[in-house]
């Protein structure tokens, strides 16, 4: 091969490469036409990972491909010996009763972030955004999000959410740029 069709092709495979990382990567390399900016997202300013760890059932969601046809979805959280915490999301697909899939990842504090601004990662070397936007006093609900809007979940410590309150986070989470009309109600089991 002549030496410039040789740089040619190695500068295709190089492209093609980076490409691919920045897909897998979800947001880690710069998106370029990425839309108008928008204001940054207020998270919670305080947030004890002790009481956050456990489990949580997902009410919501702005829909994503890795989430298509997740029923009973949650989210479990254990601290680990290093600090950051294990992270394991389920649900059942396509059924309540459909087989369990399963993604095994681990989140820590974002580095100079504010208390309420994590990263998870569930592929190495890639962390992405995990912004608690609201969390109830008592911890008996949460809203996760993306600084982009992108991403949005309504966690509750229990299966069902009051209609009252979900109709009230909607609207703060209209209010902060989320397209909450996307949004889907996540089915869960009637809670025992």
């Amino acid at each position: 091969m002549p030496p410039h069709l040789s740089n040619m092709y190695n500068y295709r495979v190089a492209l093609l490469i980076v490409t691919v990382m920045c897909s897998v990567s979800s947001g880690a390399c710069l998106r370029f036409g990425a839309g108008p900016a928008v204001a940054p997202l207020p998270t919670v300013p305080q947030l004890d990972l002790s009481r956050y760890l456990g489990t949580w059932y997902e009410i919501a969601n702005l829909p994503h491909h890795f989430q298509k046809g997740c029923q009973a979805s949650q989210a479990t959280y254990t601290q680990r010996p290093d600090g950051n915490i294990d992270v394991l999301n389920s649900c059942h697909k396509d059924a309540l009763d459909g087989p369990i899939s399963e993604a095994h990842g681990v989140a820590r504090r974002a580095a100079g972030g504010a208390p309420g601004q994590l990263e998870v990662r569930f592929f190495w070397p890639f962390w992405a955004h995990y912004h608690v936007i609201e969390l109830a006093p008592d911890y008996s609900y949460a809203v996760v999000g993306h600084p982009g809007r992108k991403y949005l979940w309504i966690l509750c410590r229990q299966r069902q959410m009051d209609g009252e309150l979900y109709g009230a986070i909607v609207a703060r989470m209209q209010a902060l740029g989320f397209a909450t009309e996307n949004l889907n109600k996540t089915i869960q089991p009637a809670s025992t």
